[in-house]
This record gives C-alpha cells, sequence and structure tokens, in this order.
C-alpha cells in the first residue's frame, strides 16, 4: 500500500502527519521524502544514512566537427535549452528536460551525451526502525520531478509507504503523488 500526504499549502503538518503515521505503524514502513526542495522528514526520524547515490540527468553535448548547423536539434527543443547561432551552437543545461529529442533528430550524429548533477538520494532507518529515502535538490537546481521519480522508485509496494510531498499543486506534487 502507497500513502501520500499533500497539501497544496505549506506548513500544513504533512510532514508530521507522514511521520508519525510511519513510527505508528512500525518497522516494516518506508517513508519517502518527496519534498526535494526542503526536505525535512529526516529531523522527525533522525535517520542513519547508510546510502548516498547522486542522481545524473542528461544534457546536450555538440561535437563542433561533426555538427552542420542545421538546427534540428535547436528547432525540436520545447523548452529552448540548445540553440544555433550561425557557426555556434549553445546549449542551456538549466533549461533541459533530458527529452533526447536533440540527439535523436540531428542526421549527424553530432549531438552526444553529456550530463550534470540534480542531487542526491539518501538512504537510511530511522526512528522506529522506520525505513528512510529522501532526495536533496541542488542549489539553484529547478528540475525536481527527475529527483522526485527517483526517490518514488524505492516504493514498497509489498508493504506500507508513505510519501511525504511537496506543498502546492504543481509539476513537483504532481510527480509524487502521480498513481497513488
Amino acid at each position: 500500500m502507497v500513502i501520500s500526504v499533500a497539501s497544496g499549502k505549506g506548513g500544513t503538518g504533512k510532514t508530521t502527519v507522514a511521520t508519525n503515521l510511519a513510527v505508528a505503524l512500525g518497522p516494516y514502513v518506508r517513508l519517502l521524502d518527496c519534498d526535494v526542495e526542503e526536505p525535512n522528514a529526516h529531523l522527525f526520524l533522525k535517520p542513519s544514512i547508510e546510502s548516498v547515490e547522486s542522481l545524473m540527468t542528461f544534457v546536450p553535448a555538440v561535437s563542433e566537427e561533426k555538427c552542420t548547423y542545421c538546427r534540428k536539434c535547436a528547432e525540436i527543443c520545447r523548452f529552448k535549452a540548445i540553440a544555433v547561432l550561425g557557426k555556434t551552437v549553445i546549449t542551456f543545461p538549466e533549461l533541459c528536460h533530458s527529452c533526447y529529442g536533440c540527439q535523436e533528430v540531428c542526421p549527424e550524429g553530432a549531438v552526444y551525451e553529456s550530463s550534470r548533477k540534480i542531487g542526491v538520494v539518501e538512504k537510511g532507518r530511522g526512528l522506529g526502525d522506520v525505513e528512510f529515502v529522501h532526495g536533496r535538490l541542488q542549489v539553484g537546481e529547478a528540475m525536481s520531478p527527475p529527483l522526485i521519480k527517483k526517490v518514488r522508485s524505492f516504493e514498497d509496494h509489498d508493504g506500507v509507504t508513505i510519501i511525504d510531498a511537496p506543498p502546492g499543486t504543481s509539476c513537483p506534487v504532481i510527480a509524487a503523488v502521480k498513481g497513488v
């Protein structure tokens, strides 16, 4: 069973409810703190962190030797993360949504994979022997859904998973509650 604790506003007690529910249900519960911009469930559960994993995401890089400046990569990008100005290709990693579209449409194979770190996932055990997983988004990073999806990949569908969702009604919340 997966239970998501969500609200359209911050400061309403989501984390208090999620952490207390996890401790009350006991050691076979997994708590996922999906508020990756401001995770705070660790303040309540005081987990012993056992592992830390960096999350990298695709960003395009362009081989100037192979590129013919056809602009197909720039035309397919809905987020304007790649631009062709004359004989120069500029990428904007912070705008990239890692869809690989630019790489797929390049007829010359000039667009290749580079990466950037968007955050970390920390796992451990906390108060009441609750399994604990949370993500920490890199400072200045705007793309939280990929990190939330990584945290959610640790859901335990055979047991009980409690998700502490971020506040609001935008993309991060949707990533935290979708399919629950």
